[in-house]
């Protein structure tokens, strides 16, 4: 009751991005117009602040850049539907290989990869870079839009790693340190209440008319509050502070916000834990290029 399912319009979601850092955000939102600095997502126009993606959106399902990250090579339960145990889960540790390969017959100048063998079922999608020990966001860009998995994380894989305008391009000696996520967006759903979302459950969408009248969009992936400490309303209040929204915030005002919720799965996997898969796997997927080397990337 008080809830409709969100049905067709959801793969046409505008553009927005979220970026990961870690930032404090009190129970009373900022009165200033940048906000405490940390995972974001901005509107339809352009994302703006020290981690927006400088690049224009696109109102109809346009590029996102987001945040992904889990336990290592398994799938964050967590960010799935209760007992999400009693299904099979569609992301897999061989999408990840998938754009591992990728990236790296991009840099190295083979041909790409070929047709991997996983399901070419479509999916709103997210591919995230983070690098080194402590993880951190190297490039993350994703769509609302459902894609074909194959044609999806190609396009994905390449573009959050070298067009993530937070960032420069991604470089072959950066390879060994790279953690690559792939998250799945599934079960999006339209609210009625902008509280009717689980912290660490749902991602969120929201769409709101700023103190312009322009109409924003804003989305963080299910784990970013989680990861920040934030709860339903610091969430939301850092949306819209990302988003662009640049008067004070009223309980009032977030009681107009149109939200979605959705949620999603994701896998992770290291550089060392790709080239051991490959190792056991050559050309399982229709790789045709040698190994790299390890003591070249020692």
């Amino acid at each position: 009751m008080g809830r409709k399912r969100c049905v067709g319009d959801c793969s046409k979601m505008a553009a927005g991005c979220c970026g990961v850092k870690k930032q404090k955000l009190s129970s009373s939102p900022p009165s200033s117009s940048g906000g405490p600095v940390g995972p974001h997502c901005s509107g339809e126009s352009q994302c703006r602040g020290e981690l927006g993606l400088g690049g224009p959106g696109s109102g109809g399902g346009g590029r996102l850049n987001g945040l992904g990250c889990g336990s290592t090579l398994s799938p964050g339960c967590g960010t799935l539907s209760p007992g999400c145990g009693s299904r099979k889960m569609v992301v897999s540790a061989e999408m990840c290989c998938f754009c591992f390969d990728v990236l790296y017959c991009h840099l190295y100048g083979y041909q790409p990869p070929r047709t991997p063998r996983f399901t070419n079922d479509p999916y709103p999608l997210f591919v995230t870079w983070k690098i080194g020990r402590d993880k951190r966001l190297r490039g993350c860009i994703g769509t609302f839009s459902a894609m074909n998995l194959h044609s999806g994380l190609r396009e994905y894989t390449l573009t959050s790693a070298l067009k993530d305008s937070r960032f420069p391009p991604m470089t072959r000696d950066e390879l060994p340190r790279l953690f690559c996520s792939v998250s799945l967006l599934t079960n999006f759903e339209d609210v009625c209440d902008y509280l009717d979302w689980e912290v660490g459950v749902h991602g969120i969408r929201i769409e709101f008319i700023n103190e312009k009248g322009s109409k924003r969009t804003a989305t963080y992936l299910p784990e970013v509050a989680k990861e920040q400490g934030w709860d339903h309303i610091q969430t939301i209040d850092s949306l819209l502070r990302k988003g662009g929204y640049k008067a004070p915030i009223t309980n009032e005002f977030r009681k107009t916000i149109k939200l979605t919720r959705y949620r999603s799965e994701k896998m992770t996997m290291s550089y060392a834990e790709y080239l051991a898969h490959r190792q056991h796997h050559h050309f399982q997927n229709g790789i045709g290029h040698p190994l790299p080397p390890y003591n070249h990337y020692s």
